[in-house]
Formats: structure tokens, C-alpha cells, sequence
């Protein structure tokens, strides 16, 4: 399967304002009026690491400026002055945008290794923050707009108790409900069917109340994700299925990424799968940074004239892009030789 990733690599870089300065990763994009917009994840500092989302536009896809020179949410809009918002994935439906969007009630210490996962610590907090053990899980959330700059909450997608990320929403209905997926790293055990972190799927008829999730897709398939598996990018509507690009964490927490083909009228159906990864870390900017090295991240993708344009958080620092015809890549998740 060939990929190319862009020669610019990496495209948007930490820099220019205070609230991003020590690294930018895992960005949202949507192209909206022939325009292509990202949402960034951002952060100031790494200790603590409290992360913010701005935005982006390119006229290309790839030399991208911002919007404004402030973030377009931050963990105090959402009422946490000590937390940090994470991993955006956007979807337009009908005319309001919906993006997904892990938040921490408090933001940690990272100190990164340069070997592997960074160090972290808790960092003491005022009027009680951060002294529940609740403070420190990542809840998963939508929130929506009419212009991507001004953003209000909707509902929390995920239980309060649990660390639940990696939650996507479908960029349509199917059969009359929302479809979402979601990644709950409790749900693991003889009782949920699955001994390592997985991808669920669920369902709801008006975005606030959701279906207790059905397991999609357990990790294991290869070595390459024998830790965990996740749903990357926002779901591509294709004559064939949907196409869900995921990512899989093998021990040594290398950061890898596959594919899923999900039947148009029936999600919780996987049609094809990948037998092995599609992308790894082979660049230098993929290898090393300020974080965590040999990690690939999709969080964003779309399609223009026929090309799937993949953008990607690279070891926490940067954000890269790459691109594939979409019809090879369907074609190639389909090849029982792959």
C-alpha cells in the first residue's frame, strides 16, 4: 500500500502564540465551503501539559493559518480552569458541526524520556482540585457550532467514572440514529468479551442519551496491536462501507495504524479488515519529539477529488499529512492477501 506523506512533513508546527508553544498534535479537519479547517490540539507548557483546541485554515490542505489568535475552547469554557481538552474529530450534519472531544478535569505533569512513555507527575492544584481520583480520568464529550469558532457543550458521551476516548461520531445517520464510536479502557474482561482496550460502537436518537455500546473490534489481530486498538478519523461514507482508519499500540508502545470496513446499514458489521498495519513510524519527525517517540496519531480525515487526505498527530510535537487514492485503499482492505 503506498502512502505519501507530504514533503513539507510536518505541516503545522508549535510556535507563534503562548497557548501553543510547547506542541501541537491529533487535529480535527473538515472542509467546508472548498476550504479545508483544523482544529488542533495544542498545549502551552508541559507542566502541566493543560491543553487547548484551535483553528486553522488552508486553501490546499496544507500551508494552514490560523483563524484567530486565541484558542477556540479551553478547558475553563468547559468549567474546568485546571483540566485540559484533547484529540478532537469533527463531522458536519446537516447545518451544525459536532465535534467529539476528550477532556481531563486536571491536566498532568509529562517530563518527557526520549526513550519511550514520558514521566508524569500530579501537579497540587487550589480549591480541591485535583484531590478525587475522578479529577484525573478522561471523559469524552460533543460539543457543537455553526462556525467552528464559537463552541457550546452538548452532553457528555461517556460515564463520568470510567477513562473513555477515542469516541467518533458517524458524519451521518444510519437508519434513522447517531451512530458513535467510543474506546472504554474499563471494558475489558471475561465480561465484556475482550481482554485488552477496544473499539465499541453505539447508537442514539438524539445525541444526548446513548445505547449501552456493543464491541466492534478487539485488538490482537497482529503484534502490531497487541496493547490496544482505537478508532482514529471520522468515518468515510464509500460505495462499499464505511471506512474507519484505527489505530493499534503494540507493547513497546509504538503507535501504528489500520482499517476497518464497516457495512453501510449495519456499522456494528466489519466487512473487511486489514491483516497488518497500512502506516508505522519511519520519519524522523514520526520517530522522535518532544513527547513520546514512534507514535502515528490520525485524528482527521477527508476527501478531495478521489484523494484521502490524512492528517496526523506525529509522538505528541507536530501534526503531518498524508495522502492515498481512496479507491487503493478500499481496494486494498478488501485483498485477503493484505
Amino acid at each position: 500500500m503506498k502512502i505519501t506523506r507530504h514533503p513539507q512533513n510536518p505541516i503545522v508546527v508549535p510556535g507563534l502564540y503562548e497557548w501553543r508553544k510547547a506542541t501541537v498534535f491529533n487535529p480535527a479537519v473538515i472542509i467546508e465551503d472548498g476550504k479545508f479547517y483544523m482544529i488542533e490540539r495544542t498545549a502551552g507548557s508541559l507542566t502541566p501539559c493543560k491543553n487547548y483546541l484551535g483553528l486553522l485554515v488552508s486553501e490546499d490542505g496544507v500551508n494552514f493559518t490560523h483563524v484567530t489568535d486565541q484558542p477556540v475552547l479551553t478547558p475553563d469554557e468547559l468549567g474546568f480552569p485546571y483540566g485540559s481538552v484533547q484529540d478532537p474529530r469533527v463531522v458536519k450534519i446537516d447545518d451544525t458541526f459536532y465535534m467529539n472531544y476528550a477532556l481531563r478535569p486536571c491536566a498532568m505533569n509529562y517530563y518527557p524520556t526520549g526513550t519511550g512513555i514520558p514521566e508524569r507527575s500530579f501537579p497540587k492544584y487550589p480549591d480541591g482540585w485535583g484531590e478525587e481520583e475522578g479529577h484525573w480520568l478522561t471523559r469524552s464529550s460533543i460539543a457543537t457550532s455553526k462556525d467552528l469558532i464559537h463552541w457550546e457543550f452538548l452532553c457528555d458521551t461517556t460515564p463520568l467514572d470510567i477513562n473513555d476516548r477515542d469516541n467518533i461520531l458517524f458524519p451521518e445517520k444510519v437508519n434513522g440514529k447517531y451512530v458513535m464510536l467510543r474506546r472504554p479502557e474499563e471494558y475489558v474482561g471475561e465480561a465484556y468479551g475482550t481482554e485488552k482496550a477496544a473499539m465499541w460502537i453505539t447508537y442514539s436518537d438524539d445525541l444526548i442519551h446513548w445505547e449501552e455500546p456493543k464491541l466492534l473490534a478487539k485488538a490482537g489481530a497482529g503484534d502490531w496491536e497487541q496493547k490496544k486498538i482505537g478508532g482514529s478519523t471520522p468515518p468515510i461514507k464509500t460505495d462499499k462501507g464505511w471506512l474507519v482508519l484505527y489505530h493499534g499500540v503494540d507493547y513497546d508502545t509504538v503507535y501504528r495504524v489500520g482499517a476497518l470496513m464497516l457495512d453501510l446499514d449495519n456499522p456494528e458489521k466489519i466487512i473487511a479488515r486489514t491483516n497488518n498495519y497500512f502506516m508505522e513510524p519511519e520519519t524522523y519527525y514520526e520517530k522522535f519529539g518532544f513527547q513520546l517517540p514512534n507514535v502515528i496519531f490520525p485524528t482527521g480525515n477527508v476527501v478531495k477529488d478521489g484523494l484521502l487526505y490524512i492528517y496526523y498527530g506525529v509522538t505528541d510535537t507536530a501534526i503531518a499529512l498524508a495522502t492515498v487514492p481512496l479507491d487503493e485503499l478500499v481496494e486494498y482492505i478488501f485483498d485477503p492477501a493484505t
